[in-house]
């Protein structure tokens, strides 16, 4: 299967965990962040699917860390912006640090999985 392709099926599969996770009220909302960050890491990985994924990870922290940090920024505009269901989701509500944590091991847990999943592929192949 193609990369894209691939990348592509497993976003829009977080994307519907992270919904579903934002549903049920036992699951903790720290893990609705630590969804977000995979679903950025596998989109930047949908636009460059053939890069360093140590550099796909170090550009998908930059985004999250950065939209988090916009948080910090209480513009009227971006106040109304974020009353949107597009603002409420992609760029949050306020600043956490917990949010930073999650996003941290997200990332770093996307990073794990794709290499450990690309190394058994790439042994089964030859």
């Amino acid at each position: 299967m193609k990369p894209r392709i691939s990348y592509s099926i497993v976003f829009l599969s977080i994307i519907f965990l992270g919904i579903l996770s934002r549903k049920i009220s036992f699951i903790p909302l720290c893990i609705g962040d630590f969804l977000y960050a995979v679903m950025i890491y596998f989109l930047v990985r949908i636009f460059f699917p053939f890069k360093n994924a140590f550099l796909i990870a170090l550009l998908s922290l930059l985004i999250c860390y950065g939209i988090e940090f916009l948080q910090l920024y209480q513009g009227e505009w971006m106040i109304e912006l974020r009353k949107t269901l597009f603002g409420r989701y992609v760029l949050g509500q306020g600043f956490l640090w917990s949010d930073i944590v999650a996003y941290t091991f997200g990332i770093f847990s996307a990073f794990i999985v794709e290499r450990f999943t690309l190394n058994f592929l790439n042994r089964k192949s030859v």
